[in-house]
């Protein structure tokens, strides 16, 4: 089982899904910082201060972080950063689920979808899921550069 985790037939493909996943999440956010700084609003766990420069500079961490994962180049910082950002993204939206603030999480999409509050509370369970699944590949992935780093 250690072998088949560790196999870069299973590593490349799960660096290439991962990095695919955010790039096409931080499209329409690098299109649309306005409706992506009204997003971070809503989840109010942001100083207002910070919501804009915020909106600007995530997309692009995350681009840059997927870019970095389907390239190959600096896994360890794409993996750590997308884990960072993978834990922000589940601990913000969890806050917001037990607040009972029904929010659009603005993952893949910025635009106001007028989806009812108990359609937005079951995307929100979906969508902390979704994220602990792309953490459980992050996982893969240290787990393969570890095993890597050890027999080198």
């Amino acid at each position: 089982m250690k072998r088949l985790l560790a196999h870069p037939w299973l590593t490349i493909r799960v660096q290439i899904a991962l990095g695919a996943i955010f790039i096409i999440a931080a499209l329409p956010k690098i299109a649309d910082p306005p409706s992506f700084a009204h997003m971070i609003y809503n989840y109010r766990l942001v100083p207002s201060p910070l919501i804009n420069i915020s909106a600007l500079v995530m997309p692009w961490v995350e681009l840059l972080a997927g870019l970095a994962l389907i390239l190959g180049a600096w896994k360890a910082a794409a993996r750590t950063v997308v884990a960072i950002m993978l834990a922000v993204f589940i601990v913000a939206i969890s806050i917001n689920f037990f607040r009972d603030n029904a929010i659009d999480c603005g993952c893949f999409n910025v635009a106001d979808r007028g989806k009812t509050h108990e359609q937005r509370i079951f995307d929100m369970k979906v969508d902390v899921f979704r994220d602990l699944g792309m953490l459980l590949m992050v996982g893969q992935l240290w787990y393969a550069g570890k095993r890597e780093e050890d027999e080198a």
